[in-house]
């Protein structure tokens, strides 16, 4: 079963870190992955870039419109997220539970119930 691990992330937070300490998390981040790539339960890692590189699509009288940024109400922001597939939801849990993140801010585990066709992964 395939399950979604959010992090969530913190500009100011990740910025108040000495730039050592980012390079250990980086590192500590790194070997997660690969950990987790070596037992085939990693499909994919992925992080984001700053919120203030997104962009926010609407479609309004059939044109799109895009605007900057998510324009978001909170400090938070989807920051990185994997994908893995595991036997069971325990699994999951466990292998979020090592995302070295997790020890900082809280990490989100989501069942994936439904993939779209033509999906690589």
């Amino acid at each position: 079963m395939k399950y979604m691990i959010i992090i969530y992330g913190n500009k100011e937070m990740w910025e108040s870190y000495p730039a050592e300490e980012q390079q250990k998390a980086i590192a500590e981040q790194d070997a997660f992955n690969l950990k987790y790539a070596e037992t085939g339960e990693l499909l994919g890692a992925y992080g984001n870039a700053d919120a203030a590189e997104a962009k926010t699509v609407r479609v309004r009288n059939g044109l799109p419109a895009v605007t900057d940024g998510p324009y978001l109400e909170s400090k938070e922001y989807l920051a990185s997220w994997y994908l893995v597939d595991v036997d069971d939801e325990q699994r999951a849990l466990d292998i979020a539970a090592e995302v070295p993140f997790a020890s900082i801010n809280a990490v989100e585990v989501w069942p994936i119930l439904h993939e779209a066709p033509g999906n690589k992964v």
